[in-house]
């Protein structure tokens, strides 16, 4: 058999790290009656759901219980809102990226640049999202393993750990866009009482009070932010009504995918909507995600009703976060397109934020540049000070909302790649500190508008980390030794490659204006030039394994992407995929007497039967 073959063909679960199995016979993956009786330690490495964490160890959001599925005894049911229901959470978690403080910021820039124009960008960037999201979600309901956990066994040792830094780059920088969000949101609320630096320090606590929620169960947790989105949707939706744009102009700019008159910073800032809505640590997040309903993947019917559900659920949520940034663009697009700064200064004549509004915009003719900041200023002048307070407490739940779902695609990511699992705590501890401590100094030493170009900064580097979760999403779904049945098809592969390619181009387009913007020279330019060239190899690498996963013979065959390519053995394919399911999972306790036991034993030779007829 050539190595190619083998890359195919051979099931080998321990390639790409320590097996835990290794106490069971060759071939076993762990659901054979050789091992139904292998003590405490092999049972739960029977039941855990991942293949190398170790057993007693605590997972990340779905480990403690799974959203069981409602099963429906008639067969001619198409369709059914108990099983919609009971899928739903998931997907509003992964839209909550979609609606970060950064996001939020790049709407009201983008409304009071180019008006409605390139709202049409918006909504195909987040048609784009539901395709990439649609992808990751497949990923995680077929195989049972996540992205991170999927790159861990397909990846030599140096791209798997420079892909994690890279998704580590990107968690961190979206946390940065969060603590800055909160801060602000903090300091419009409190009325300036807590200073900008005191608003970041605060951060660091009301996280860890939010994340000790999740011991209250998966799906409180889920509801909690639900009620979040609902926040923001009435919040901003608020903003939306009193603003009162015209309608018919919101309209055309959606559906007329043209640009009349625009000039470089329009581009720029149309650009910039694409690099802010797709997230590349959203993939890791929505793949790990699905994982935390109780799907039966020893059923191709269980799986396509899944990966059908899961997508309804992801269209439904991604649709409520475009009318939120909808809500934004067209409340600022209304109400700062065209003016001047000495413009909002006339309307904040004889209001309690005047002073304020002299200081953020100054008496000048320039047009507005507008940020989080001067949004909530320039909303209380023209509508009152409530509606600059109701904004506050939009962005305040955009910033709490996409700190958590970030906390959680830091351990994903951590656990996949370095099969190594931290406390929630400590997580969130490195995480946020790493963030917090720039923009602290940022807040203390600096102005308001140093941390808005903070912003775009961070923009640009989370742009840069787009092919780190993309190309990788596309390979594994389009490997038929991974998906099986459910690979992607030629269309599937044709239109996810070229969006991939478009969005990549666009955001590099995006981080080179940045780059000039900086003026960067000398030793320093020289290091620039340097990252660049080695991020281009590293690239082709990732495009290179892509193509061999995809099946190309010429690569394949290729001694140099056998060497250095493609992982020794298959470290995973469909029939490695763990097949236990939430009601084995909730059987297993810590007491071992003999009721428990024969439960247990009898939840496993169940699975032992259900496998060998299976096969």
């Amino acid at each position: 058999m050539s190595s190619n073959e083998a890359y195919h063909r051979t099931i080998d679960p321990g390639a790409g790290g320590d097996s835990i199995n290794r106490d069971q016979p060759s071939g076993s993956n762990g659901n054979g009656p050789s091992s139904s009786r292998g003590g405490n330690n092999v049972l739960q490495n029977n039941l855990n759901e991942t293949t190398y964490l170790k057993p007693a160890a605590k997972q990340a959001y779905f480990s403690d219980e799974k959203v069981l599925i409602p099963d429906d005894e008639r067969s001619n049911v198409g369709f059914s809102f108990r099983k919609l229901w009971a899928f739903s959470g998931p997907g509003f978690l992964m839209s909550i990226a979609y609606l970060d403080p950064g996001n939020v910021e790049s709407d009201l820039q983008s409304g009071a640049a180019a008006k409605y124009k390139i709202l049409w960008v918006l909504l195909w960037a987040t048609i784009l999202g539901l395709l990439m999201q649609r992808l990751a979600a497949r990923l995680g309901v077929v195989t049972g393993l996540h992205l991170a956990e999927m790159c861990y066994r397909q990846y030599k040792r140096l791209p798997r750990w420079i892909l994690w830094i890279m998704i580590e780059i990107a968690i961190i920088g979206s946390d940065m866009q969060e603590v800055i969000g909160t801060a602000i949101a903090i300091y419009l609320l409190s009325n300036k009482v807590v200073p900008l630096w005191g608003g970041v320090l605060i951060t660091i606590v009301d996280t860890f009070t939010f994340l000790f929620l999740d011991k209250y169960g998966l799906r409180k947790l889920e509801f909690l932010f639900g009620f979040l989105i609902t926040v923001m949707a009435i919040s901003f939706g608020y903003e939306y009504i009193v603003s009162a744009p015209n309608q018919v102009e919101v309209i055309e700019g959606m559906f007329i995918p043209w640009c009349s008159d625009c000039n470089s910073d329009v581009l720029l800032q149309a650009v910039g909507v694409v690099g802010a809505v797709i997230m590349p640590h959203n993939l890791y997040l929505h793949s790990a995600l699905v994982k935390s309903r109780d799907v039966d993947r020893r059923q191709p019917k269980k799986v396509s009703e899944a990966n059908f559900y899961f997508f309804i659920e992801a269209s439904v949520a991604l649709f409520v976060s475009f009318i939120i940034n909808l809500f934004v663009v067209g409340v600022f697009a209304h109400g700062m397109y065209g003016k001047t700064n000495a413009d909002v200064l006339e309307v904040c004549q004889n209001k309690s934020m005047y002073d304020d509004a002299v200081a953020s915009f100054g008496n000048n003719t320039a047009i507005i540049d507008a940020d989080l900041y001067k949004g909530g200023l320039f909303l209380g002048c023209t509508f009152g000070a409530a509606a600059m307070y109701i904004w506050g407490v939009g962005i305040l739940a955009a910033g709490q909302s996409s700190t958590m779902t970030g906390t959680y695609a830091g351990q994903f990511s951590m656990e996949g790649f370095l099969n190594l699992q931290w406390p929630r705590w400590c997580r969130v501890l490195v995480t946020r500190l790493i963030a917090i401590i720039p923009t602290f100094c940022l807040a203390m030493f600096s102005k308001m508008e140093d941390l808005t170009n903070m912003n775009d900064i961070l923009n640009a580097v989370m742009s840069l980390q787009l092919p780190f979760a993309a190309i990788p999403t596309i390979a594994f779904t389009s490997c038929a030794a991974i998906m099986g049945d459910f690979v992607n098809g030629l269309g599937n592969k044709i239109v996810s490659i070229c969006l991939t390619i478009v969005v990549i181009g666009v955001n590099l387009y995006f981080v080179v204006n940045q780059v000039e913007a900086m003026r960067i020279e000398g030793g320093l330019l020289a290091l620039v030039c340097i990252f660049a060239i080695l991020y281009i190899l590293f690239n082709i690498y990732l495009v290179i394994h892509m193509a061999a996963c995809m099946g190309n013979q010429s690569l394949m065959n290729s001694r140099w992407v056998q060497r250095f390519v493609l992982p020794s053995q298959n470290s995973f394919s469909i029939k490695n995929a763990n097949s236990t399911y939430a009601s084995d999972v909730t059987i297993v306790v810590g007491d071992s007497s003999s009721t428990n036991t024969n439960t247990i034993n009898k939840g496993l030779d169940t699975v032992s039967e259900k496998s060998d007829t299976k096969k």
